[in-house]
């Protein structure tokens, strides 16, 4: 195995020191204090970046879920010719943490370099809202952002979904559902290290005590969660089919419990015949595309998102 990127090593230390980093040994207080809590300003500038200056940013509500909307700045002549498309982001934190700030970079670097709109989903947590709160609210704003394309500057013939970690669930669950509701047609998935339940992988025992996520994290995290692993709500490798689903990008990382998760449902895709593109950056922990100022690998991983998605949305 590559070694784990010295830049992941060192944030990788840092955060461990860090009090409650570790959800696995976080008390019930420390949990009720953290889960929904807002990432401070200072600290998310520093390990998770910013949007591009020449995004603007708007916050509402979508059907009662806050939402977060990135566009590029004004259109050019060339570029108000068409519609943008509409990439929906759920973002990750084991369904426990995270919230619409996180995302600024990742939401913003797609808005710029894809010129799209970016929908990013402040979904419900647990443990105060286990499953299926977080797929119902990430399917509800897919079909708001969806109806109200037009009005958001967005087209919605265009419309793809991205999320990372447990944001890389939902966006392949609410994938499965839109297939078969046929409420909206979606054109490209892009899940960056996704959970989905693959189950006790060689990945997860060989990474336990990786940086980032362990396997005593992703075992509370499931907990708190509380979805049954035999549901593909929770589970999506289980569909019982994956069959007509869009293009779809996945990205992992060589030092993530995850990592053969992502590979595993890579390979049930393609079996399904998806059009699948699976990218492995071996020395990337979990989690890496959240920290763009210390992964070396974040800005790859970001333009191949935008590449990918411009192959199947333009």
């Amino acid at each position: 195995m590559e070694p784990l990127a010295p830049g992941m090593r060192r944030i990788g230390a840092i955060m461990r020191r860090l009090p409650g980093a570790s959800i696995a040994n976080t008390t019930p207080e420390q949990l009720a204090k953290r889960s929904g809590a807002k990432t401070p300003e200072l600290a998310a500038s520093i390990l998770m970046g910013n949007a591009p200056k020449s995004v603007t940013i708007e916050d509402r509500t979508a059907d009662g879920v806050p939402v977060r909307i990135y566009t590029n700045g004004p259109k050019s002549s060339e570029q108000s010719a068409r519609v943008r498309p509409l990439i929906m982001y759920f973002h990750g934190g084991g369904f426990v943490f995270g919230d619409l700030r996180g995302g600024d970079w990742i939401c913003g670097t797609v808005a710029k370099n894809l010129d799209a709109v970016v929908v990013s989903v402040d979904y419900r947590l647990a443990p105060k809202h286990p499953f299926p709160a977080a797929v119902d609210d990430c399917y509800a704003v897919l079909v708001w952002a969806a109806a109200n394309a037009e009005e958001l500057g967005a087209d919605s013939a265009k419309i793809g979904v991205m999320g990372e970690s447990a944001g890389g669930n939902l966006a392949a669950v609410v994938s499965l559902m839109a297939r078969d509701s046929g409420e909206v047609a979606i054109g490209h998935q892009a899940l960056l290290y996704p959970s989905v339940g693959a189950g006790d992988t060689e990945s997860r025992r060989q990474n336990a005590d990786a940086y980032i996520l362990s396997g005593a994290d992703m075992a509370r995290f499931g907990e708190l969660y509380a979805g049954p692993s035999d549901d593909w709500r929770v589970s999506p490798i289980r569909a019982s089919s994956l069959g007509g689903l869009p293009a779809t990008l996945i990205e992992v990382g060589g030092h993530d419990p995850l990592h053969d998760d992502g590979v595993l449902y890579a390979k049930a895709l393609e079996k399904a015949g998806v059009d699948v593109e699976l990218i492995e950056y071996p020395a990337m922990p979990h989690g890496f595309l959240n920290f763009p100022r210390f992964a070396r690998d974040a800005t790859a991983g970001i333009t191949a998102v935008v590449a990918s998605q411009r192959r199947a949305l333009l």
